[in-house]
């Protein structure tokens, strides 16, 4: 028997929940390490992943021993949260293709797994997923028991709130367990804390609290002295109060690590009616990375710690000093500008390539504000200080920015507020699959009045574009993707781009111009080289470059749209529009995402998958054109 399967023996004797409920409850702590163990190589491995799921190990495997899954429903709120609970649910052998094509997805899927009982993307829709389970399950008069399991982080969303609120007041069974990632790994956690939550979770203390409820109704004034005296017992110990007065019985907090006390308050709460809110401390699954870095002996070789924490810095946004990212571009024009002017003020909702942007947080933290999950907040709040002559930068993926779509248009372009919005992720982004690719900004921007949009084609354009943006008087957008440039050298003087202007960047014989708006230019120019095409870089998705179009449509004799978007709605759509509105009458084709949705891989197999590939581009554009000549010969023939 190798070592490694010596390592894992516990790990490889589970198929299912089910065998992991046929475990004596003694082995569940060794369960945990060897599946913390097996999580550290995967990642060591593989890299490419968040070390978050470290922390939920026993979590995951307290609710699998306890809960009857699948039948039982498990919510989670977000993917890495969830690796756990894909080793144990079946899928441990497929762990490594997570995100790429044809594998595991990055979140949990209905269609993946039994398991899954609702699709994940965005964080913070668990607990209003659950409610809705709790209420059906209800309904139909079924006996099943519906957790969902969320993070501080998903707290922070006006959603998850607006759940509680609801849940609180209703009759059903629902548990909500509070994953909260502590990272100075205290928190309120420890044996007190563990026993004040299995004694608050056991049965004499709710049959002493519920028959104590019965007695004292008939006498309002000593019922509400005892209602306020148990909340304030609660409240000295406890940080519960909140989700009381929201209707939930608050259990904790507990030790998120200690398997033995999980698993006995979870059994306690499964025998309980109603809305319960279970608190569990763990500490960042990072913790676990550098623990594993120090350690010099132990059944992993102390170099495996290391090299998982070389694998997870790897993480989307983050790049070489050679070939800096567009993130990487976007922090460092934050801290020139931020240094030159003390009215910038840089937000972000956990934006994806935060990494980037940690140097401007510790250089100016008085001006750096991460608002977590709070999207919707995060834009209202820099309208606010844009009102007030501050200028305010919101540093926010594509995806985020469509969940806070009511307050762009009524806080910030009604009001023709001056905000800045660097929006990354924009585009096909890759190994988080269809539910973070970046397909719609163009087309759900456009549309909104006083809102200029741009899209960088390189890493200089990108840094002269946030300039340009942060000099206008009304809201603008530079829209850019979680990838590398293509190696242009970044000019450390800045200069505002002339508004609505494109750029021709060749000149062709064919008759056919490329117009491409963002980072595929690289892409297209090997198409236009290949066809003889003239090459534009548009840069200016709004305002359009009206004059330049009306050269082109009179000089050649079609045109090709190339945009990272959605064909329906976008950059291409834009420019068929003010063609018909100039009367202009030239032939068009619009390359760009196609209407479905594209699923996870790396950043180039979306892009070959959407045919926005330099192969791809220049397929679509040569089958296209000779589909053309035949019709022209007949129109010549009948004039």
């Amino acid at each position: 028997m190798s070592r490694a399967a010596r390592r894992y023996s516990l790990l490889d004797s589970l198929e299912s929940p089910a065998d992991l409920r046929g475990l004596p409850v003694t082995k569940l702590p060794l369960l945990a390490r060897e599946l913390r163990a097996f999580l550290l190589h995967h990642h060591a491995t593989h890299g490419g992943r968040s070390p978050a799921g470290l922390a939920s190990v026993e979590l995951a495997i307290a609710v699998h021993r306890v809960f009857d899954t699948p039948a039982d429903r498990l919510v989670w709120d977000g993917g890495h949260q969830a690796d756990a609970h894909k080793v144990l649910t079946g899928r441990r052998d497929r762990l490594h293709s997570i995100g790429q094509p044809g594998g595991l997805q990055p979140f949990p899927q209905r269609s993946e797994s039994e398991y899954d009982a609702f699709g994940v993307g965005h964080s913070s829709t668990a607990i209003s997923a659950a409610l809705g389970l709790a209420v059906a399950a209800a309904r139909r008069g079924e006996c099943r028991r519906v957790v969902a399991i969320t993070g501080g982080g998903a707290l922070t969303a006006g959603m998850s709130v607006e759940a509680l609120n609801h849940a609180g007041s209703l009759p059903v069974d629902l548990l909500v367990i509070l994953e909260d990632n502590d990272p100075s790994g205290s928190g309120s956690s420890g044996a007190l804390s563990n026993y004040f939550a299995r004694i608050l979770s056991g049965r004499v203390y709710t049959h002493l609290r519920e028959s104590g409820k019965k007695a004292l109704r008939a006498m309002p004034t000593v019922w509400e002295l005892a209602r306020r005296s148990e909340q304030h017992l609660k409240g000295m110990v406890l940080p519960g109060t909140l989700f009381e007065e929201l209707g939930f019985n608050y259990i904790g907090p507990v030790d998120g690590h200690d398997t033995m006390a999980l698993v006995a308050t979870l059994t306690n709460l499964k025998r309980l009616r109603g809305p319960q809110f279970l608190h569990v401390v763990t500490r960042p699954g990072a913790s676990f990375v550098a623990a594993a870095s120090a350690a010099a002996a132990g059944p992993r070789p102390a170099a495996l710690g290391t090299a998982c924490a070389t694998a997870l810095t790897g993480l989307p946004g983050t790049h070489s000093a050679a070939r800096p990212g567009y993130s990487e571009v976007l922090g460092q024009w934050l801290c020139d500008m931020a240094a030159a002017d003390p009215r910038i003020i840089a937000i972000t909702p956990a934006m994806r390539g935060g990494a980037a942007l940690r140097g401007f947080a510790q250089r100016f933290p008085d001006r750096w504000f991460d608002v977590s999950g709070a999207q919707q907040h995060a834009v209202t709040f820099a309208a606010g200080l844009a009102t007030e002559g501050l200028k305010p930068v919101v540093a926010i993926p594509s995806t985020f920015l469509q969940r806070s779509y009511d307050q762009l248009i009524h806080d910030v372009a009604l009001q023709r507020l001056p905000v800045v919005f660097a929006v990354e992720g924009a585009g096909l982004v890759g190994g988080d699959g269809a539910t973070h690719q970046g397909s719609y900004d163009l087309s759900y921007l456009r549309c909104i009045p006083n809102m200029t949009l741009m899209a960088p084609a390189d890493e200089n354009e990108c840094r002269q574009m946030l300039y340009t943006a942060c000099t206008l008087s009304g809201p603008a957008v530079v829209r850019f993707p979680c990838a590398s440039g293509p190696g242009v050298a970044v000019a450390a003087a800045m200069s505002a781009l002339p508004v609505g202007r494109a750029q021709v960047c060749r000149e062709g014989a064919s008759g056919v111009a490329l117009l491409v708006f963002g980072a595929l230019l690289q892409a297209a120019g090997c198409a236009a080289r290949r066809l003889d095409a003239t090459l534009v870089n548009m840069r200016f998705v709004k305002p359009l470059d009206m004059e330049l179009l009306a050269a082109l449509a009179a000089r050649h004799r079609a045109l090709v749209t190339i945009e990272e978007n959605a064909r329906a709605g976008g950059a291409g759509s834009a420019v068929a529009e003010a063609l018909a509105a100039h009367g202009l009458r030239v032939q068009l084709l619009q390359l760009g995402i196609p209407d479905r949705f594209i699923g996870h891989g790396t950043r180039a197999s979306c892009l070959a998958a959407a045919s926005l590939d330099a192969a791809g581009l220049s397929d679509s554009i040569e089958r296209w054109w000779r589909l053309q000549q035949p019709q022209r010969l007949r129109s010549a023939a009948g004039r």
